[in-house]
């Protein structure tokens, strides 16, 4: 039979979240309940209430979670009751064309639940990234439910589903980061700390933190980097080139989203080098750039979708490393909060006071 689940609902643009009653149903054939241990508070769950995403409200927001399997409906075989999963918000389905090619980090076609969350009234509602984790309890497809080790906490595992994966792909899986590299990182959020410490778990030798805010770069050096630059007191490029040798970084991720933190990711790139964009850009947002620097610059200019990551593959290998001591993801927890706390937590998340914010249930 069907729940009833606390939830965090966004119920129309820009207007602050609620806590309502919400009813999952039991899980049909490929699907999964998920009983949420832990949430991250991400700047996408924020997109989604704002309406920069789509206008279907209302939003079952969440997404970024680990949590354990309730029940599983017909023909699921990858997981079941019990298991300690992390939640997806890719699950390759196998038979794309991208997925045909052995590319299903790209799969165009990924997995969701066919069967929609709803209010008590039966209002359908739209789950953030097919997930809608700031819940009690979430249904799920099966494939977006990945097994990890149990002994993660899941406060610090659930961070893996979303940020940490993004910008941790974005430096070893999109920029192809490797030894002796020099990298240089914008914006050193959730996101772009994670990149940071991808980079140096593969042995960039020079890896410089980009940000306005003192404490988000003073994160960084704990993260790995060799070098910060407040981009409120300096011109980014340059300092990005003086500490480079006047080449520029051969790796540059974008972890803001910005016309102009592209543009600075652009020009601090060594000539050949390469420009990784994984902060989230407006809707609006348009980039001009000379045609003559595109050609002259050469190099890749590459976005990063969840850090090309194969779910199945790479979050166990990050809850991995993590329980191994070799990446840190407790240090992007800078506090849990409970469900009734979320408005809240966006706002400090705006105001750059946080890595995560972390809704525990």
């Amino acid at each position: 039979m069907a729940h009833q689940a606390r939830a965090v609902v966004a119920t129309s643009k820009g207007a602050p979240v609620s806590v309502e009653t919400i009813v999952v149903p039991d899980p049909g054939p490929g699907e999964a309940v998920v009983q949420v241990q832990a949430c991250g508070v991400c700047h996408t769950d924020l997109h989604y209430r704002d309406g920069a995403i789509t206008d279907d409200f209302p939003f079952l927001l969440g997404h970024e979670a680990a949590g354990t399997v309730e029940a599983v409906g017909d023909g699921v075989t990858g997981v079941g009751p019990g298991d300690y999963v992390v939640l997806a918000w890719r699950a390759p389905c196998g038979a794309c064309r991208s997925c045909r090619r052995g590319r299903p980090w790209y799969c165009f076609d990924s997995a969701n639940a066919a069967q929609p969350m709803t209010l008590l009234d039966g209002t359908p509602l739209t789950a953030a990234l097919g997930i809608g984790a700031f819940a009690e309890r979430t249904l799920v497809a099966a494939g977006q439910a990945v097994k990890v080790d149990p002994a993660a906490r899941p406060e610090a595992a659930g961070l893996v589903g979303c940020g940490v994966m993004a910008g941790f792909g974005a430096a070893v899986g999109t920029g192809n980061v490797g030894p002796g590299d020099s990298v240089a990182v914008l914006g050193c959020g959730g996101v772009g700390n994670a990149a940071v410490a991808g980079a140096a778990l593969v042995g960039a030798r020079r890896i410089i933190a980009v940000d306005l805010e003192p404490r988000k770069l003073e994160a960084a050096l704990r993260f790995g980097a060799t070098h910060t630059v407040d981009a409120s007191a300096t011109d980014p490029v340059e300092a990005i080139r003086e500490l480079t040798d006047g080449h520029g970084a051969d790796v540059v991720i974008d972890a803001v989203g910005l016309p102009q933190t592209y543009r600075q990711a652009f020009y601090a790139r060594d000539l050949a080098g390469t420009l990784v964009q994984v902060g989230v850009p407006d809707p609006s947002a348009t980039i001009e750039l000379p045609l003559l620097d595109l050609f002259g610059r050469g190099g890749a200019l590459k976005s990063s979708w969840y850090g090309d990551c194969l779910p199945s593959r790479d979050f166990p290998l990050l809850i991995d490393l993590y329980l191994q001591g070799r990446f840190d993801l407790d240090g992007f927890v800078s506090e849990t909060l409970p469900l009734d706390d979320v408005e809240e937590a966006f706002a400090r998340m705006q105001r750059g006071e946080v890595l995560r914010s972390v809704v525990v249930l």
